[in-house]
């Protein structure tokens, strides 16, 4: 990815001396952690969940599969996201979207994944969430992938990223379960 940078030229955008060498300690730091969390997660993987980089050359793409949980209505759906991490990783938080389609109160439209633990340190500009909820470089992929499997099983709806899918959790939860179901059977092909 760096070398990327610099065949074209993207690294003069760096400015001042030195700027370079911290950004290839970051790139450094980064592909370490992940690495790290790669190895955990091949030794220990949580139940319902399948994750690792997409590829050797870049462990800043993963990706992942998650098992819908039990007693929910995403049970036995299969969902594929992606992890895209930044170079300053563990420091910054990944970003996360799932590549198929999702209904969920806390899933965009687009597929990216809408929590607490993805949301950059420091204070929450709105003041919904508190600090100790956001991101912080001790966190891991195997809490952020657990985390995702709390949402699918319990959505926040007060905190909505797709405000149609909110709606439909508080207002007219039948309603919501049909739609979950058909995602479900998409996502296993049927």
């Amino acid at each position: 990815m760096l070398a990327g940078a610099v065949r074209s030229n993207q690294v003069g955008r760096w400015g001042r001396p030195g700027q370079q060498a911290e950004a290839v300690r970051d790139d450094q730091v980064g592909r370490e952690a992940s690495r790290g969390d790669q190895a955990e997660l091949t030794l220990n993987p949580p139940e319902g969940i399948v994750a690792g980089p997409m590829n050797e050359e870049n462990f800043f793409e993963w990706e992942a599969l998650i098992m819908g949980p039990e007693d929910t209505c995403f049970e036995f759906g299969v969902f594929p996201a992606i992890l895209s991490f930044p170079l300053d990783y563990p420091l910054s938080p990944p970003k996360m979207r799932f590549t198929c389609e999702m209904f969920h109160p806390n899933i965009y439209p687009d597929g990216r994944v809408c929590i607490s633990i993805l949301h950059a340190p420091g204070d929450d500009p709105m003041g919904y969430e508190s600090s100790a909820e956001r991101w912080s470089p001790v966190q891991s992929v195997e809490k952020i992938l657990l985390s995702v499997v709390s949402m699918l099983a319990e959505p926040n709806d007060e905190s909505g990223a797709n405000v149609d899918a909110s709606k439909m959790w508080r207002d007219d939860r039948e309603q919501f379960y049909k739609i979950a179901k058909q995602i479900v059977q998409k996502s296993l092909g049927l």
